[in-house]
């Protein structure tokens, strides 16, 4: 598949979950001096993709971009992509509301992409009966929306029948990385092989697995890619995601400065995995499936949800890590485990699907005693 959005520049994008941030937990405001800078970079390099949600950050994520892109560059130096998220409507008469709040809160006119955002079985029923992705089609015959697409986390049997069901659909976007490419739950090639099927452009989401592919490698994982001779760990991973063919964009969501560098210093002039390395993260692939961690990507959705405001992804690192000392550290002025109520808000918004209760009950007894 060729690239049918010559506006994309290049096939680096900037995803924008996860930001430089000033202070923590719900006081923690977007460092918009930072964030401008890194943004500055990015143009500056040839890029102009940015991807954004209402539900990031808690909404801070749109008004930083408010602030440090769309009030300081022409809208044709840069493409907007944001998402129609199911905890913001319940009924076909929200929708256009909330669009437009949404056009208020990024400080523009239109959206270049808008996505129907993170779509299951479930979620693509609540969609359906809303008739959710009729309105978004009209929105963009109104000019007031560019491209629509989709945000996907679930089988490529339910991607197929959303494919099938809305032909118009004009790209996908996955979650895509190496150790999830054979995954059984998250169906990275299979999901792929789908859009390929259907003529279907793929922008790329989670291709360092929220920061899994960078920071929590084992040794001998690192051995391996260490051994190529350069590169960083998420050098790897992102090139291998960009290296398929249909993959249009690649999202890295980069907090400070130095991932943007790096980020750039691959992407810029972007060159495909060679054999000897796609061989490498095949290996590091095989270690990271025996190990049998925990596959939060730490995108934060259940975090938000938590009226316990569990730190739920730091702690499933410190199980995965097996590691009392990190998870006194992360718990010590927050919740902990333990004082999970169990109302399973939680697991109603993970994009992976875990047990999130479960396994915080399995942080409780191995980490707090």
């Amino acid at each position: 598949m060729k690239n049918t959005f010559p506006e994309i520049h290049k096939n680096f994008g900037f995803g924008c979950m996860r930001l430089p941030m000033i202070g923590e937990g719900a006081d923690a405001v977007v460092d918009n001096n930072e964030f401008s800078r890194m943004i500055d970079t990015f143009i500056a390099a040839g890029f102009n993709y940015f991807d954004t949600a209402h539900g990031y950050l808690g909404g801070k994520s749109e008004l930083a971009l408010r602030d440090c892109l769309t009030s300081r560059y022409p809208r044709d130096a840069y493409i907007l992509t944001n998402k129609l998220s199911s905890g913001f409507f319940e009924k076909n008469e929200d929708i256009r509301p909330f669009f437009a709040s949404q056009l208020e809160a990024c400080g523009v006119d239109y959206f270049d992409f808008y996505l129907m955002h993170a779509q299951d079985k479930e979620k693509f029923a609540k969609y359906k009966a809303c008739r959710a992705y009729e309105t978004a089609f009209a929105l963009r015959d109104e000019g007031k929306v560019r491209h629509v697409g989709i945000s996907f986390h679930d089988s490529a049997e339910t991607l197929d029948e959303i494919l099938s069901t809305y032909p118009e659909i004009e790209i996908v976007q996955l979650q895509f990385n190496y150790a999830d490419y054979e995954d059984a739950a998250v169906q990275s090639r299979l999901c792929y092989e789908t859009c390929v099927k259907h003529g279907k452009p793929v922008i790329v989401m989670e291709p360092v697995k929220g920061g899994t592919l960078v920071n929590n490698l084992p040794a001998e994982a690192k051995a391996i890619l260490d051994a190529l001779g350069g590169g960083s760990y998420a050098s790897y991973a992102i090139r291998f995601a960009a290296s398929f063919d249909g993959i249009c964009m690649v999202l890295s969501g980069m907090g400070n400065m130095d991932m943007m560098n790096d980020n750039i210093s691959y992407m810029k002039d972007f060159h495909p995995l060679s054999a000897e390395e796609h061989s490498a993260v095949d290996r590091v692939a095989a270690i990271l499936r025996a190990q049998k961690a925990i596959p939060c990507t730490a995108c934060g959705y259940c975090t938000e949800e938590c009226p316990q405001e569990i730190p739920i992804p730091r702690i499933f690192a410190c199980l995965n890590a097996k590691s009392k000392f990190y998870y006194r550290v992360h718990t010590t002025n927050t919740a902990k485990a333990s004082d999970c109520l169990s109302c399973g808000r939680c697991e109603s918004v993970c994009p992976q699907h875990l047990p999130i209760r479960e396994l915080l009950e399995k942080a409780a007894a191995e980490l707090e005693g």
